[in-house]
Formats: structure tokens, C-alpha cells, sequence
């Protein structure tokens, strides 16, 4: 038998921001407590509103599922005394489990034999525990920032203001923040009521009565096809921005789309412009034609009914006017001055105590964008066009618009260098040298912000790390991380042969020359590549690749991430051939036999059979065509280089013993061995291969 339980915690209005995070919790929670109750369940599903966090199971057993298990108590000679009676070890065990000594049985472990018992627990009824369960639920929810309200020592994630536990029609009674569980709830603060539950079943239509639409998967749904439906009606479109849509599924519990005009005067802004206030600022959806162009309409959404929907239109109207109204006059007050103007005040800006101030900072990313150019080849027309991107990047910091409006950092530069007539591939870059913000961003497509990105991202990593902040555990309040995956994301898109190791030594010498102290190379070397090392590992991850073949890869280069991707994919891609057992069985024989090898040199003429011979002939020609398709980043023509070498290996080891009495001998045919690792190595270090 079975019935369905519901618990629902009533607040006042809790943080959009809190919700994903808390009805996971409850989900997590209520399925771990039920499992460890051995309280079986048909279906749990947790719903989230901004006044209400609820749990609904359905078809919750009336009865904890008995148990029969076996208990391992002591070892046979120390259960019973030489005359076969019971010990009071023995005794002892058997009145914890509730048995007797008659009850004993032996099973043998490792050929000791050891007493056990079969322990057997009635499960109880299901009300009995979910008092405790639901009181259990409630108190296990943390929330980022917590509130104490009243004379109460409790915190929540805002003040509870009713509790609802129901197993089936009846009430389970608790008591929390001096408040008892009933069946209770409330709908909409302004247009719905009190509502009693009677059946945990009836929950989701109960509410619906009251103006609250609690399944925030179906509110998210509905939200989106009336922005749609909305849209279409002006003959536009909404782009899909899931974290908006998130934010405000959370924000309302009975939600109604509603279009708005924007007034044409400001439609001559530029589209981030319009939209950033729209977005991040009043939780508007902007509507964009079939091709892309903005129109002068937006979307929001408002928690209630249709009543008076023109009302609040103008008044949404007549708000965003106001911050389009600030930021007309800023772009005008800002196209004033021409952007290179801004430059000099950025040495008022600091950038952090111990690295100097952003004007500083500016010179740093035009030496260091200068210094990857020159390493990429770039010619002197594109490596001027870096050095003025790297230089203006950053003037936009201190513009009005930018001042207020935080976001448009680098969109805003953009712009304002195309009004001065700066080249287009100095405006990209300026946009593009940010990228990527966030996870999923796009990476930079101009060549100038590729290199002011790569610049831009390394100092800001090595100047951290040079001052004592470095990431731990889930501290990276620098978001160091995302930069360091940005830096090796970037390299890996686009095949750029450059390494880590020379970029970090780059960019430190540059903070020398400037004067700023940061901790001696020697000491934080290590710690920058190991934290590139973590990012590269983790895109190889990510890109699908077997833990052995990363390792393989990784074994002794680590400095060059777009070199490291082709290794893996190539090894990837070989070591399911037929050819590669064989290849990979003569790597491990040499390495094994090498580990033995003498440091002592060695020449060809100090071998004797014709096999040996033929194997150093082949090394002589083969080796430097892989090391040169190594350089070129070109594995599988270094690989089939490789293989050519594998017939000769196998031959040698019919023909001769490689560990003979005569040193000389001896130690020419591991040095052979050394060579042919270092060959065959070529995709790795295949010991590693699982």
C-alpha cells in the first residue's frame, strides 16, 4: 500500500538566484533520506517558486521495507572458550544484535572462521518517520545568504511563513521557526488566497486556483511561447537567452507576457547599447527581425493577471526610457572625445596595488602582444595593427558609458574607435579581446584579438600569480581558470604553435622591466605551467579522448596545447589499428631493456650483426624525417615514419641478446634501444597506453 506525501515551506520572497540551487538540494536530499529509510516511491519531483519550495512524492510506501541481513561478529577462538561455551565477547555481540548464541553460525574469511548472524529488522510505518523526515528536509537547505528573522537563532533562505506536510489526507505533524505544519497553503500575494490541500495529488491544480503556477519547468515553458507568440505579432523574434528566461521563470509565480515600444529616437544607438539596459538592468526580452536588425519593441514579464496590462506597459515604457535617456547622453558625451584621448587617464586607474595601474598594464599587453605576434610570424603591417589594438583595448574603461554600464566594456571601445577612423581590424580586435567571457562564448576570429586575448589573459595569470593569488579549490575570484582555458582553447582552435613555457617567461620579464616585483620565476614556474598543464588536460577531456591516451600524450611535452591535440587525436585514431600492437609491444620492449641502459656513449661501429646494423641504418634515415614531422605538428606522417622502424626492432630481438657480458657490445645496443624509444616515442610515452 501507498500514498503520496507532500511538503511544501512557504517564505516570503526568496532570491531568483537561489531557487536552481535550492530545489536541487530538496530533490538530492528527499531521495538520499528516503533511500537510507528504505521508503520505496513511484515518482519525487520538487517544485520552486519565489514564495514556496515544495516536495511531492508519489506513491510513498505506508511501510520501510523489512531486512534480512548478515552481521560479522568475532573471530571463531575468541567467540567460544576451549569447551565450546560462549565467551562473553561472544555474549556481548549477540545482545547487540538482538540474538542468541544459539543463533551463531561461522563463515570463513581468508580461512578464518569468524561468527555471524542473520539480523532481522520489521520495518516501521511510514507516519511514524515522516515527522522527523520532513523536519530533516527543512533544516538540511543552505542557501548562499542566509536570514535570521525574529528572536530565532534559525536562518533560512528568507523568513517561513507556513509549513505543509501531508501523507496522503492526513497532516504530519512538525514544528519549525514556531510555526506548525497543516494543509495550508497561499497563493499569489495580490490575487490569490489562502487555499487548504486535501491530497498531496490535487497540489499543482490547487495552486493554479489561486494564481500560482508552481512547476517551474511548465511556468518556463509558458513564459517563453507567450514572448514568442508575442514576437510574432510585430513580426519579429526573440533570441533564446536561457539564463534571462531562468532568472525571471524565478522571479514570478503566475506570469504574463507583455510588448512594449521602444521610442524610435533611440534606435539610432548602437544595438548593445539598447539592449544592455533592456537586459541586465530591467529583465526585458529585446525583439530582433528575421534578420537580426533590432526593432523598437521589447518583452517582459509581469507576476499577475491581464488586469491593467496598459498601465504597466507605460510605466516599464517610461523606465527604460530613463536609462536610454542616460545612455544617449553618454554616447554623445563620449564620441566627443576621440578614444586615444582616454589613454593618459588610465594611469589614474589602478589596477591593483601590486601591479601597477591600468595604464601600466596597457604598456605590459602592447609589449607582450608585440612579442606573440613576432612568435606567430605575423608581418610588420599586421604586428602595427596588434600593437595599436593593445594599446586602445583598454581606453573604453573609462568612458561614461562603460563607467555605467559595465557590460559593454570592449563593445563600447569598438565602436568608439570606428567613429575616430581607426582600421576595422583594430575595432575587431578591440571587441573580440575579451573572448571568451563565459563558458560557451565565441573565441576571438580577428587575428588582432587572438593576440591582445592571449596577451590580455597571460598578464593578467602571471601578474596574479607572481603577486600570491593563485586559485584554491572553488576560490578563483580573478576567474584565473577561465582565462588560463581561454588561452589554450584558443591555441587548440587555431593550431597556434606557441608555448606556454616561453609566453609565461615573456610576460614576466616585462612586469621586471616595468619594475614591478612579483616572486621569483624560479618559484612560480612550476606552479603556471602545472596550471595550464590542468586546463590542457581537462580540453582533452572534454574533446572525448581515454584518460591513457592523455597521459600517453602528456608524459614529456606539456607546453604546447595545439600540438598536444594533434598527438592525441592521431594516437587516438592509430592505436585501434592492427599495425599498432606490434608498434606499441616494441616500444614497451625497448623502454623495459633501456631502463638497464648505461649512460655511457656509444658507436655504430661497435656492432656486429647484420640486424643490428640494418635497425642503426634505418634510425640513421628515419629519425630526422619524425623529428621534422614532430616539429611540423604532423603525427601521422611521423607515426608512419615510425612504423618503418618496428620490422627492423623485432628482428634485432630474434637475432641477438641485447644484456651480453661485453660492455662495449653491450652498450651500443641499448643506446640502439634509447634511439628507437625516442622514435617510436613520437606519440607518447605508450607504456602509459592502458
Amino acid at each position: 500500500m501507498s500514498k503520496d506525501f507532500l511538503l511544501e515551506i512557504g517564505m516570503e520572497e526568496m532570491p531568483a538566484k537561489f531557487a536552481p540551487g535550492a530545489v536541487a538540494q530538496l530533490e538530492n536530499n528527499a531521495r538520499k533520506m528516503l533511500a537510507e529509510l528504505r521508503l520505496a516511491y513511484k515518482n519525487l519531483q520538487c517544485y520552486v517558486t519565489p514564495r514556496r519550495l515544495a516536495l511531492y512524492v508519489e506513491a510513498l510506501a505506508e511501510k520501510q521495507q523489512d531486512i534480512s541481513e548478515e552481521v560479522k561478529g568475532p573471530a571463531q577462538k575468541a567467540a567460544f572458550d576451549a569447551e565450546g561455551k560462549p565467551t562473553k565477547a561472544a555474549e556481548g555481540f549477540a545482545r547487540g544484535q538482538g540474538v542468541k548464541t544459539e543463533d551463531f553460525f561461522l563463515k570463513e574469511i581468508n580461512g578464518v572462521p569468524y561468527v555471524y548472524v542473520v539480523k532481522y529488522q520489521k520495518g516501521e510505518e511510514t507516519e511514524k518517520l515522516l515527522s522527523q523526515v520532513s523536519l530533516n528536509l527543512v533544516t538540511s537547505l543552505n542557501f548562499p545568504k542566509p536570514m535570521r528573522w525574529g528572536d530565532y537563532e534559525i536562518r533560512f533562505a528568507r523568513p517561513i511563513r507556513w509549513l505543509i506536510s501531508l501523507f496522503g489526507d492526513e497532516v504530519i505533524p512538525f514544528s519549525y521557526a514556531g510555526i506548525q505544519a497543516g494543509r495550508t497553503s497561499r497563493g499569489h500575494r495580490t490575487l490569490g488566497s489562502y487555499i487548504r490541500i486535501v491530497q498531496p495529488a490535487e497540489y499543482l491544480n490547487a495552486l493554479e486556483s489561486v494564481f500560482v503556477l508552481a512547476d517551474q519547468e511548465k511556468r518556463k515553458q509558458n513564459i517563453w511561447s507567450q514572448i514568442q507568440l508575442l514576437a510574432a505579432k510585430v513580426g519579429g523574434k526573440v533570441d533564446q537567452d536561457e539564463n534571462l528566461l531562468t532568472e525571471i521563470c524565478h522571479l514570478v509565480e503566475y506570469p504574463t507576457a507583455l510588448l512594449g515600444e521602444v521610442d524610435v529616437k533611440y534606435m539610432v544607438l548602437p544595438g548593445e547599447v539598447i539592449t544592455t539596459p533592456m537586459k541586465e538592468h530591467q529583465r526585458y526580452f529585446p525583439v530582433k527581425a528575421e534578420d537580426g536588425k533590432l526593432l523598437p519593441y521589447f518583452i517582459t514579464v509581469r507576476n499577475g493577471d491581464r488586469t491593467s496590462l496598459d498601465i504597466v506597459k507605460e510605466g516599464n515604457k517610461k523606465v527604460l526610457k530613463a536609462r536610454l535617456e542616460d545612455a544617449a547622453f553618454y554616447y554623445r558625451e563620449d564620441l566627443k572625445s576621440p578614444l586615444h584621448t582616454l589613454i593618459p587617464k588610465l594611469d589614474r586607474v589602478v589596477y591593483h596595488e601590486k601591479l601597477g595601474t591600468v595604464g601600466q598594464r596597457v604598456a605590459r599587453l602592447q609589449k607582450l602582444a608585440v612579442a606573440i605576434a613576432n612568435e606567430m610570424g605575423l608581418d610588420t603591417k599586421e604586428t602595427e595593427l596588434v600593437d595599436r589594438t593593445a594599446y586602445l583595448a583598454k581606453a573604453d574603461l573609462v568612458s561614461h558609458m562603460v563607467y555605467d554600464f559595465p557590460e559593454l566594456q570592449g563593445i563600447m571601445g569598438a565602436y568608439y574607435a570606428g567613429s575616430n577612423g581607426e582600421a576595422p581590424a583594430v575595432c575587431a580586435g578591440i571587441l573580440e579581446h575579451y573572448r571568451p567571457r563565459h563558458a560557451g562564448d565565441a573565441f576571438p576570429s580577428s587575428v588582432t584579438g587572438k593576440v591582445v586575448s592571449l596577451a590580455d589573459k597571460l598578464d593578467a595569470i602571471v601578474g596574479s600569480f607572481g603577486i600570491g593569488i593563485q586559485p584554491t579549490g572553488s576560490q578563483d575570484p580573478y576567474a584565473l581558470r577561465r582565462q588560463a582555458l581561454g588561452i589554450v582553447g584558443l591555441m587548440v582552435q587555431d593550431e597556434l604553435d606557441l608555448s606556454l613555457l616561453r609566453l609565461i617567461e615573456e610576460s614576466y620579464s616585462i612586469f621586471t622591466v616595468q619594475g614591478i616585483t612579483l616572486e621569483p620565476l624560479e618559484k612560480i614556474r612550476p606552479a603556471l605551467l602545472d596550471f595550464f598543464v590542468q586546463r590542457v588536460r581537462y580540453l582533452l577531456q572534454e574533446s572525448g579522448l581515454r584518460y591513457d591516451t592523455i597521459d600517453a600524450v602528456m608524459a614529456h611535452e606539456t607546453e604546447k596545447p595545439a600540438h598536444l591535440m594533434k598527438k592525441a587525436v592521431v594516437l587516438a585514431q592509430v592505436r585501434d589499428e592492427a599495425d599498432f600492437v606490434s608498434y606499441s609491444n616494441a616500444y614497451v620492449r625497448c623502454v623495459n631493456l633501456c631502463k638497464k641502459a648505461a649512460a655511457a656513449a656509444w658507436q655504430v661501429s661497435d656492432l656486429q650483426v647484420s640486424s643490428e646494423l640494418a635497425l642503426a641504418e634505418c634510425l640513421h634515415e628515419k629519425a630526422p624525417l619524425i623529428r621534422t614531422a614532430v616539429n611540423d605538428a604532423d603525427f601521422r606522417k611521423a607515426y608512419a615514419f615510425a612504423t618503418e622502424i618496428v620490422p627492423l626492432i623485432e628482428k634485432l630481438f630474434e637475432d641477438v641478446m641485447i644484456m651480453v657480458e661485453d660492455e662495449e657490445l653491450r652498450n651500443a645496443r641499448l643506446g640502439l634501444l634509447k634511439s628507437c624509444v625516442e622514435a617510436l616515442g613520437c606519440l607518447g610515452d605508450l607504456t602509459l597506453l592502458a
